[in-house]
């Protein structure tokens, strides 16, 4: 034991890496290989400007190979810590050394935020201790969750809801307790609206610590894609503000959800961090280890941008991979989190220099990771650099978001040409894209909104981006959103234009929970939240963004289609009893037969914007037709399935008005005539059960 200002420290140990709490103090590790002297410095407050106690690693004792490491005595959960780390301040060389500034630690499971938190001061040179986020000792073994365990839902069952913590409950009129909205436990009051709706998951837009001044004049970074932590769950979605109470609130979040049946993914940003460019703050990794953490340009003073935020991390790194890893098992074991849905997640198969891998080593890593083993694994399968694999991700773990998908359902829906072959596939899950090999229909994650992008009701609303409010004069967010109006830019009295935007929506929700695969919906597409024809609120922490709870209200017949919606689907045996089937195999079982206007004669010419199709489920056979012309067409139906209990019954049709847009199957009426006029830009699904020899078919 050594003495170090009056106070007595062990040597301490590398492993395991971050601040753990060990009987009689706190062990702490963290990784530099490049420092040349490092000090841990702990705080009484975390607006303090100077530091309570500093403790200065002896490189002889305190250090093993790249880890700098020492035991504190008396040291339990709760102590406010940071780091200071000497070196080279070289960025031609790329190291970038900055003792005056207080540094996070990497692996540390919560982070404190002063009252005069300012992304600025770590930008320019100076002391910014009392403007710094703070690391936070934790204590992870006093939680009871009283039984709880991930709930490991099959794909096939999975209806994937993607909502932002904040957005969801934080609007005045959300009924939420007012100091719960905004909040893990907000949310928690709004569980039984979820499991009303249906929806199976949460996709939660980013939780880890973020920086919210990673925004644009003077705005707040609403979306959270700027991580400056791996560990901690984001403070300011906490009741308490405590950070340490923020964790048990993100786990009463995770146990309540688990509870009502629903299954928590995290959207997760392993492909950058908040430190941003050259010119950014340095808050953690490039104070550590710039060369190690992220991809450099050949001048090593500049960073690669393969995430259009100013940096990229650099993901196959052998620390990079261990923190990643460490961190995925740390939400799945210590937060109980049930999966992930990777940003950008092709910029993980990049080396050190930006070329693209055949076989990354960190998404290999993940794919056949033990503890990951019943994970949902979900890839953004592209970049801001033009890295496109969706089809091609590697894997069989990794399922991939069909931005395909949203495309060609977008453009046929609109009334484009030259769709019907492609939305043919897609409503299939996409077998040009994963009919190899024996992937399953789970593969493809459908959806044609997500918080990237216009809201559905946008989509109907708007030719033209607007997001003006975001400052950057319109320049930000997509150009091209294969969005259409419905002949008025923006809202509209006319109820014509309203009818059609609404019987557009219908069509879009019809697609996507019709489809096979994984649908996912967006926070209040169900009930026609706006962002004002803003396609990148990524900095609108506001009405702009939040959900909008009047809507229910004012769009109950659209919640309630929705609704029905979801839990046909679920009762379908086609999406039920696929389970293990590859996608080749369930096409083969269904029997498909396609048609156009006339039975068994389908139109998939460059002009056509129809089609129809038969397919049978284990006891179920639906006809479905899909009409965007703009013109009414009469359907010749073909004879039902020979032992079909019935004539076929409208179960759905998007042209017609609540309560006759949607009936199941038991109460919809029987067709008498042999012809059915389907509208203009209208899905219509006729159904009837079958029995085969006294017995319901079983695939």
């Amino acid at each position: 034991m050594s003495s170090e200002n009056g106070y007595e420290v062990l040597p301490g140990k590398s492993f395991p890496i971050g601040a753990t709490i060990q009987p009689g103090g706190v062990n702490f590790s963290i990784y530099s290989r490049s420092a040349t002297a490092m000090e841990l410095l702990f705080f009484d407050h975390v607006d303090a400007a100077t530091p309570s106690r500093t403790i200065r690693l002896d490189p002889q004792t305190n250090r093993t190979f790249s880890y700098w490491h020492v035991f504190v005595p008396g040291v339990s959960a709760g102590q406010i810590y940071g780091y200071r780390a000497h070196g080279a301040y070289e960025p031609l060389l790329g190291m970038r050394f900055d003792p005056q500034k207080l540094l996070l630690d990497p692996y540390g499971r919560s982070v404190a935020v002063p009252t005069a938190y300012s992304r600025k001061a770590a930008s320019v040179p100076g002391d910014n201790t009392a403007q710094a986020m703070k690391s936070v000792v934790i204590d992870n073994s006093a939680y009871d969750w009283e039984g709880d365990a991930l709930l490991y839902r099959p794909f096939n069952e999975t209806i994937i809801y993607e909502m932002h913590v904040r957005g969801f409950t934080r609007h005045p009129n959300s009924g939420v307790t007012p100091g719960k909205r905004g909040a893990y436990a907000g949310l928690i009051e709004k569980i039984p609206y979820l499991q009303h709706l249906g929806v199976t998951a949460v996709e939660l837009l980013p939780v880890f610590q973020f920086d919210p001044q990673d925004a644009p004049g003077g705005r707040v970074n609403y979306w959270g894609y700027c991580p400056v932590s791996f560990f901690a769950p984001h403070l300011q979605y906490s009741v308490s503000g405590d950070p340490v109470a923020v964790v048990d609130e993100f786990r009463d979040m995770v146990k309540a959800l688990h509870r009502a049946g629903i299954e928590v993914i995290l959207d997760v940003v392993y492909n950058h961090t908040a430190e941003g460019d050259e010119k950014g703050p340095t808050f953690c990794f490039r104070g550590l280890e710039n060369e190690a953490y992220y991809i450099l340009e050949s001048d090593r003073e500049r960073y690669a941008d393969y995430s259009g935020t100013g940096n990229t991390l650099n993901a196959n790194n052998a620390m990079v991979r261990r923190l990643i890893l460490d961190s995925l098992h740390y939400w799945v074991e210590e937060m109980h989190v049930d999966g992930f849905r990777f940003d950008l997640a092709s910029i993980l198969s990049r080396d050190e220099n930006g070329a693209p891998l055949a076989n990354p080593p960190i998404l290999w890593d993940i794919e056949t990771d033990p503890v990951l083993a019943g994970v949902k694994l979900i890839a953004e399968a592209w970049d801001a650099a033009g890295l496109y694999q969706v089809g091609s991700f590697l894997g069989d773990h990794w399922k991939e978001w069909n931005g395909r998908f949203r495309d060609d359902i977008r453009s046929f829906v609109k009334s484009d040409p030259g769709m019907v072959e492609e939305v043919a596939s897609r409503f299939f899950a996409s077998p040009d894209l994963y009919g190899r090999e024996n992937l399953g229909p789970e593969q493809s994650i459908n959806f044609v909104t997500c918080h990237d992008g216009f809201t559905m009701n946008d989509l109907v609303s708007y030719n033209e981006k607007h997001n003006l409010d975001n400052g950057e004069e319109n320049r930000d967010g997509a150009n091209d959103n294969l969005s259409w109006n419905c002949g008025v830019e923006g809202p509209s009295d006319d109820p014509e234009v309203e009818q059609l935007r609404v019987r557009q929506i219908k069509n879009f929700f019809a697609i996507t929970l019709f489809s096979l695969g994984v649908p996912m919906l967006l926070m209040g597409d169900e009930v026609r939240r706006t962002q004002r024809g803003n396609n990148n609120a990524y900095c609108q922490d506001n009405e702009i963004s939040w959900f909008d709870w009047s809507l229910c209200n004012q769009h109950a017949d659209l919640l309630e289609f929705v609704r029905k919606l979801i839990r046909f689907r679920k009762e379908l045996s086609i999406f039920r009893d696929g389970d293990g089937l590859s996608l080749i195999e369930l096409l083969h079982y269904a029997r498909i037969e396609w048609h156009g206007v006339e039975p068994y004669k389908p139109d998939k010419s460059y002009h056509s914007r129809s089609l129809a199709l038969t397919i049978r489920g284990a006891v179920e056979a639906f006809y479905v037709i899909a009409n965007f012309y703009w013109e009414p067409l009469d359907f010749a139906l073909p004879p039902p399935p020979r032992r079909s209990t019935s004539n076929w019954r409208r179960v759905l049709d998007t042209s017609l008005s609540a309560p006759d847009d949607f009936c199941p199957l038991a109460e919809a009426p029987p067709l008498p005539d042999t012809v059915y006029r389907v509208q203009p830009r209208t899905v219509v699904l006729l159904a009837t059960e079958t029995i085969s020899r006294g017995r319901r078919q079983t695939l």
